[in-house]
C-alpha cells in the first residue's frame, strides 16, 4: 500500500514537524492517514503511562486514527539510541516488533507515514539501523534537513547513504526546515545549491512556525498511491 518513510540528516532538524505537515496534508485531501514510529527514546511519563511526544504529534495530525500506543509500541525514557534508552531499563529493543508494528496501520488505512529515529545510520539495536526499516517497508525516503550552514553535505551524506545501503532505497525528495526564526546567511542559498547537487529533488520548504509546506506536494502520488 502507499507510504512514506520520513527520515532526516541529523536529530532535531524537525523531522516530526514535517510528517506531521504531511499527515495532516494527506487527511486534508479525505485520505486515511496511519503514522506509525517504530520505537522512541527521550519520552516522558504522564500519569501512568510512557509518552512518546513524536508520536503524540504524528497522532494529532492524522486526525486520532487507530490506537496512540500503536502509532510507537517502544518507548523509552533515557534520551539515548533507542536499543541503549532500553538497554538503561532493563529492556530490549525488540526487532521483530519493529516491522510487524507497522502491519496495525496497513490494516485501517488508505497511507502510512512512517517516521524513523535520528538518520539513516541511526542504530536501533546491535544489527539494526534505521535505514534496515527502510528496507524493509519499502516506501520512498523523504529526507528532512534543517536550513543552516552545513546541510548541503548534510543532505548529500544521507543521499549517498541511502543509494549506498544494500539495493539501494528510494528517495522521493527533500524537505528543508526552517528550524530557527532568524536563520544564517546560507538559508539564501541552501534550496538552489542542493537542487544542482543532488539526485533527488528539493520537494519543498517549511518556513519557521509554518503549517505548510511550499509549494503544495502531490504527497499520495510520491507514495505510490493511483
Amino acid at each position: 500500500m502507499p507510504g512514506l518513510f520520513i527520515t532526516g540528516t541529523d536529530t532535531d532538524v524537525g523531522k516530526t514537524y514535517v510528517a506531521a505537515l504531511i499527515a495532516g496534508a494527506l487527511r486534508a485531501s479525505g485520505r486515511r492517514v496511519g503514522v506509525y514510529k517504530p520505537a522512541a527514546s527521550g519520552c516522558v511519563v504522564r500519569g501512568e503511562s510512557v509518552v512518546a511526544v513524536d508520536a503524540l504529534a504524528l497522532w494529532e495530525a492524522a486526525g486520532r486514527p487507530g490506537a496512540l500506543d500503536r502509532v510507537c509500541p517502544q518507548r523509552f525514557l533515557a534520551p539515548l539510541a533507542p536499543h541503549l534508552a532500553a538497554r538503561a531499563e532493563g529492556k530490549v529493543i525488540d526487532a521483530e516488533l519493529l516491522r510487524t508494528g507497522i502491519e496495525y496501520w496497513r490494516e485501517r488505512s488508505d497511507i502510512v507515514i512512517v517516521e524513523g529515529a535520528g538518520g539513516l545510520m541511526s542504530p536501533l539495536g546491535d544489527e539494526d539501523y534505521v535505514a534496515d526499516l527502510a528496507a524493509a517497508f519499502e516506501y520512498p525516503l523523504v529526507v528532512v534537513a534543517a536550513n543552516r550552514i552545513g546541510v548541503i553535505n548534510h543532505v548529500l551524506q544521507t543521499l549517498i547513504a541511502a543509494a549506498a545501503f544494500g539495493e539501494g532505497l528510494p528517495v522521493a525528495g527533500i524537505v528543508l526546515n526552517d528550524t530557527s526564526p532568524a536563520g544564517d546567511m546560507s538559508r539564501a542559498t541552501n534550496q538552489a545549491e542542493i537542487a544542482a547537487r543532488a539526485v533527488a529533488p528539493v520537494l519543498g520548504t517549511v518556513a519557521w512556525d509554518g503549517q505548510r509546506i511550499v509549494p503544495d506536494v502531490e504527497w499520495w502520488t510520491l507514495a505510490g498511491g493511483k
